[in-house]
């Protein structure tokens, strides 16, 4: 066997290697938002990456959780899905450090998560989650999420009093709201749209490009939006541990390029007309044609009131869910959020 050359024995490897005939990718969403735009295209360039051994299919809205969206990080660790493309928000039930995620007003501008998704908090987080039995490949995006509602602009506490606002079932979101004086309800997406549509919610709080627009929320009596940033929502592309280790090195090394690759690519939709810039240039550069450029002047031509909060008026948010960033920081891990808050600093 000397005489065989590296690149035969890579891949005799790969052809010796077990594969099964469908590998199942699970998201919450469908497929017109960034968030699915980018799993299809994390499954295309794993088949083109690995020659078409790894077939991935992609279950939209849901589909293999019924849609129990805090559900889909315990079908992952136990191989029901093979991959996900999932929100750290709807993960943060079994894993409490992904909570960092969901500090109200913790990420004030993208260089911050940028710089703790790529920094020793980032890292620990990636090697927290092997721990519990899958595997990491790259940091995607849902966005910044923005509350609408059908009853009234939204500029200071005081306007949320009573409104009820659809949330994630994770309990810091309650408590989030609850601080602001709203009357929070836990909801998975499924029902939301329903609900909105028949009033049973006043409100409900999601990214503009990632779920507000992809989903018209205007026409479901949602005519008032107000932008603060109060949280953003990364997501994760992951392999369940269990598939990942019936797939030899060489694979793997695809499968991680693929979504390094996939990654950038659903990041910069994400962010399109959000950020400075930077993402439409991105997007443009590989050929991407983004429809909407701007997506507040598009929501305000389908009549939508958008309220952009100044920094002062975000901070009367702040103060009043400050003793829930602190609580929520001991349960994380103090050490956890100090590491967050050194990446921080390192953009400054």
């Amino acid at each position: 066997m000397r005489w065989i050359g590296f690149s035969v024995l890579v891949f005799l490897g790969m052809a010796l290697a077990q594969f099964k005939a469908e590998y199942k990718l699970s998201v919450v969403v469908g497929p017109n938002t960034a968030w699915g735009m980018g799993a299809q295209r994390f499954a295309e360039l794993v088949k083109e990456k690995t020659g078409g051994r790894v077939n991935i299919k992609v279950y939209y809205s849901g589909q293999l959780f019924a849609g129990q969206q805090t559900n889909e990080f315990q079908l992952l660790r136990t191989g029901v899905a093979d991959f996900a493309l999932g929100s750290t928000i709807n993960w943060s039930p079994q894993v409490k450090e992904l909570n960092l995620f969901n500090l109200p007003f913790f990420f004030s501008a993208y260089k911050d998560l940028d710089a703790v998704e790529e920094g020793q908090a980032g890292k620990a987080i990636f090697a927290r989650l092997r721990q519990l039995g899958v595997e990491p490949l790259a940091w995607g995006e849902n966005g910044y999420r923005q509350l609408t509602n059908s009853k009234r602009p939204v500029r200071t506490p005081e306007d949320l009093q009573g409104l009820k606002i659809r949330v994630v079932g994770a309990p810091i979101f309650v408590e989030t709201f609850r601080a602001l004086g709203a009357n929070p309800t836990s909801m998975n997406w499924a029902e939301v749209l329903t609900a909105l549509q028949q009033g049973v919610i006043d409100g409900q709080e999601n990214p503009i490009v990632g779920v507000i627009i992809p989903y018209k929320l205007w026409e479901l009596g949602q005519r008032y939006l107000t932008v603060w940033n109060y949280v953003i929502d990364p997501v994760i592309f992951a392999a369940s541990g269990q598939t990942w280790r019936t797939f030899p090195p060489e694979v793997q090394k695809a499968i991680q390029e693929a979504a390094l690759e996939a990654a950038r690519y659903q990041k910069a939709l994400a962010r399109a007309g959000m950020d400075d810039g930077a993402a439409l240039r991105y997007l443009a550069s590989i050929g991407v044609k983004v429809e909407i450029q701007d997506p507040l002047a598009y929501l305000r031509v389908q009549g939508v009131e958008v309220t952009v909060l100044s920094p002062l008026e975000v901070g009367r948010f702040r103060s009043r869910v400050a003793e829930v960033v602190q609580r929520w920081a001991k349960e994380i891990g103090g050490t956890l959020v100090v590491q967050a808050e050194a990446d921080k600093k390192r953009v400054k």
